[in-house]
């Protein structure tokens, strides 16, 4: 095996980059850190993810620290802020999106075990207290990752990056 150079890397990114995005949609519904908006952009636009959606009190570019972790992605990433995380929701819905929460609630289900319908839009809450129980009546599934350590979550980006290459893979 050999290490691939640079140009290597951006011509392969380069041939993907004409790949159409994935119907795949994420709403940051108040995310307080802005180091982890930009993470998830950047993971977003690693895994092909069509359109994030802004709401709340979750931050939105161009803002310094967010740039500093999404290195660019929020350039690349569709992306529009919404006051009202409802109002994305119901819109997406008219669209025949699946909406799914990624959130540990009675009744979730391991992620692994989740089969997403295209288009689907995966929805993330605030780091601390998730989501109003208004979001979560109007889901059509919430998907958990399994803990076994003395800890009972996960950092949201690293969360979601763990979903979001489970639903790109089946996508």
């Amino acid at each position: 095996m050999r290490k691939i150079t640079h140009d290597e890397i951006l011509k392969r990114q380069k041939k993907k980059n004409k790949v159409a995005k994935l119907p795949f949609s994420v709403i940051l519904n108040n995310i307080r850190s802005l180091h982890n908006v930009g993470s998830i952009f950047r993971t977003a636009d690693a895994v092909g993810v069509e359109k994030i959606w802004l709401c709340g009190i979750t931050g939105y570019p161009p803002d310094k620290k967010l740039t500093k972790t999404a290195l660019g992605a929020e350039e690349n990433v569709l992306w529009e802020y919404r006051k009202d995380v409802l109002s994305v929701i119901e819109e997406l819905k008219n669209k025949k999106y699946q909406t799914v929460l990624l959130e540990q609630i009675e009744g979730s289900c391991p992620y692994n075990e989740f089969i997403p319908k295209a288009p689907v839009c995966l929805i993330l809450g605030n780091e601390i207290s998730g989501v109003s129980s208004k979001v979560l009546d109007s889901c059509d599934k919430a998907i958990e990752i399994e803990m076994m350590g003395k800890k009972n979550s996960l950092n949201v980006a690293v969360a979601f990056g763990i979903a979001a290459y489970h639903i790109r893979n089946i996508l």
